[in-house]
């Protein structure tokens, strides 16, 4: 594996157990905890492995979405 692929797989557990945790994630909280750039690229590797994660989009100066598991996962 390459160093990059190493990122992307430690990027996703790291998401993946604060998920779990039942914290929400952002955007900005995932450039700023796990130096990720694509959330929405992760999120959908996860829901492919069979989380069910919920979107909510928000808007104010900028659009931007909130993930969290789904209630019962």
């Amino acid at each position: 594996m390459t160093y990059r692929s190493n990122r992307i797989i430690a990027q996703r557990e790291l998401i993946r157990d604060d998920l779990i945790a039942g914290k929400t994630i952002t955007p900005m909280d995932a450039l700023e905890k796990y130096g990720c750039y694509r959330l929405s690229a992760r999120i959908g590797e996860l829901r492919k492995e069979g989380m069910d994660i919920e979107t909510r989009q928000y808007a104010n100066d900028n659009m931007y979405a909130h993930y969290t598991l789904a209630a019962g996962e």
